[in-house]
């Protein structure tokens, strides 16, 4: 289970840990909530728990999770979830149902929540799409007929029922996926600097000039 990241403000410094310390990491002084500038604030977490977020496309790293065993290299895997938070992904076996294994996912959600109709036939419509033949196992090629292909067909099928275009890999993959990892990356970096170190420190000045704050 995750720690929950928390940023105070001292010695004009942006001081993030897991906890906030009995004595400031910089100075040594004493800390209590009057001698903090400002209060504690907890930073928000960029994952999500797949089996509880519906009708979205999920990213998580095909072995272990973001955050112990991700190094920023490893491959990624990709899946869709229905309506319950089941995540149907297709690997080298086929099209997949999984119950668990999405708990650390980076999630896209797919439908607004005013999208009745089609939140009401996204379920049927995933089970028939993944019926298809071209989702076989002999099918599966780790280059160009992957879980990013299998979850990204997808995605255009319920595109085109509502009359709009297709999206390209890169298209998706640019305004979708790319803002939401980046900030996972950036979370994923701060995380692993706090669990080695106990702490991650930066200059509040130049964290406000660089813009580099999650």
């Amino acid at each position: 289970m995750e720690n929950s990241v928390i940023k105070f403000h001292h010695c004009e410094k942006d001081i993030y840990c897991f906890f906030v310390p009995e004595q400031c990491p910089v100075c040594g002084e004493s800390l209590s909530s009057r001698r903090l500038q400002e209060a504690p604030v907890s930073i928000p977490s960029p994952f999500v728990n797949g089996q509880k977020i519906k009708c979205s496309f999920l990213v998580k790293p095909t072995k272990g999770t973001f955050l112990r065993e991700y190094d920023g290299r490893s491959d990624l895997h990709v899946g869709i979830t229905n309506t319950k938070g089941v995540v149907y992904n297709y690997n080298e076996t086929g099209v997949c149902r999984d119950e668990q294994g999405w708990a650390q996912s980076v999630s896209v959600p797919l439908v607004q929540p005013d999208m009745y109709s089609l939140i009401n036939q996204w379920d049927p419509y995933l089970e028939q799409f993944s019926l298809a033949e071209m989702w076989n196992p002999q099918r599966y090629n780790e280059t160009d007929h992957n879980c990013y292909t299998y979850a990204l067909t997808f995605i255009n099928c319920v595109l085109a029922t509502q009359g709009k275009r297709n999206l390209t890999k890169t298209e998706f993959t640019e305004k979708f996926v790319l803002p939401r990892t980046k900030k996972a990356s950036r979370y994923i970096t701060l995380y692993q600097e706090i669990s080695e170190n106990y702490f991650y420190i930066v200059d509040s000045s130049q964290q406000e000039d660089d813009n580099s704050s999650i």
